[in-house]
């Protein structure tokens, strides 16, 4: 009987006890209408309101899951479902279960994951909250689509589909909120076959206030979406702090700037190459990230860029870097002892020192920065 079994519908479940019975009606109504052998299956997360009762007289399948959170539910559910293929959807009348078809057509022509999108299918008056429907999920659907190239417009909708083994393979690790963001992101990065239909989303028909957090929750997908993409954290911001810095840095050098009324200085000069060496620390941060993503297996291999900059190449620039700046060091003493070690032109001799700063710091970070990425390089050859 399991292994006959092709699609598991499945609702994490917490305190549910309003609308759980309707929501697995509609959902074996479904199977049954369109000759589907499946399961209504509940992931229960500790309810206290006799949702498991109900779950059972409605005919569902459930199963305890003691680690609190919606995705640790989800998680757990993927890995008990019985069907080929999970249709997973909230349990609280919102989205409707009686309506499945475009899910489980895309599943069977060989889909991996089926999104729905809500602002296609249709939001009722009030399904939604402002908030949410024109800054939070747009904003960050399109964060998502921008860092991963997903070609997802709902990141955070709900029903979803998924082939259950491949699924199980991306081995999801979230337990919050966030584990919606995770299975869209893991399934775009490892080349899953992903496709989207449109769904509609009706109000909440619970009494309760819903277990979503907008701002925790918000912060907490995002935080997500950032913690995987190094290049956006780290990288790109790096890069435009080092372009901005050596380029007031190279400027300075020569002279004070005036531009719209304004003259920019040796002060200007500080922050310039205070930037630059904030961009290095950005780029560093970037490689350590990618480095240790390939070593845990998160992406296939280093990207072609770290492998071109090796830490031979790095190793040599820093030292070169270094030695400029003790150059600038010794400069900075020949001045001053033209002047006898007595009181210098504060902002001549800092025209030489700051640079001799940035030289110097930037220089030392490289090349301990490159006995670090060794350390990485030695661990992965040992394993």
């Amino acid at each position: 009987m399991k292994d006959s079994i092709e699609l598991t519908i499945l609702m994490p479940c917490l305190n549910e006890a309003e609308t759980l019975e309707i929501c697995i009606k509609k959902a074996k109504n479904f199977l049954e209408k369109h000759n589907v052998i499946g399961e209504v299956l509940i992931s229960d997360n500790g309810s206290t309101d006799g949702s498991q009762e109900i779950a059972c007289k409605a005919g569902a399948r459930v199963i305890t899951v003691t680690e609190r959170g919606y995705g640790a539910a989800l998680q757990h559910g993927c890995e008990a479902a019985y069907g080929k293929y999970v249709i997973m959807g909230d349990a609280d009348d919102s989205y409707d279960f009686s309506a499945l078809e475009p899910f489980l057509e895309q599943l069977r022509t060989g889909d991996d994951l089926v999104m729905g999108n809500r602002f296609k299918g249709g939001i009722a008056k009030g399904a939604m909250p402002p908030l949410h429907r024109y800054l939070g999920n747009p904003v960050l659907s399109f964060i998502g689509r921008l860092f991963f190239k997903s070609p997802i417009g709902d990141f955070h909708c709900g029903l979803r589909g998924y082939y259950t083994q491949r699924m199980r393979e991306l081995d999801l690790r979230t337990t919050g909120m966030e584990y919606a963001s995770e299975m869209v992101v893991q399934a775009t990065l490892c080349g899953y076959k992903i496709s989207e239909v449109p769904t509609t989303l009706s109000p909440d028909g619970r009494s309760r206030p819903p277990h979503l957090r907008s701002w925790r929750d918000g912060w907490r997908h995002l935080k997500f979406l950032l913690m995987h993409s190094p290049d956006w954290l780290f990288l790109y911001p790096g890069i435009f702090f080092i372009a901005i810095g050596l380029l007031f840095s190279i400027l300075l050098e020569f002279g004070p700037i005036r531009a719209f009324g304004v003259i920019f200085d040796v002060n200007t000069l500080l922050y310039s190459v205070g930037a630059v060496i904030i961009g290095v620390n950005l780029v560093l941060f970037s490689a350590y990230t990618k480095i240790y993503a390939a070593q845990s297996q998160f992406i296939p291999s280093i990207p072609k860029p770290f492998k071109v900059f090796n830490t031979e190449k790095c190793a040599i620039l820093g030292v070169i870097l270094t030695i400029a700046g003790v150059l600038f060091v010794v400069l900075s003493v020949l001045l001053w002892k033209r002047e006898s070690f007595g009181e210098l032109d504060a902002e001549r001799i800092m025209r030489v020192t700051i640079p001799a700063m940035g030289c110097f710091v930037v220089g030392v970070q490289i090349m301990f920065a490159v006995f670090f990425s060794i350390s990485f390089e030695s661990k992965r050859g040992k394993g």
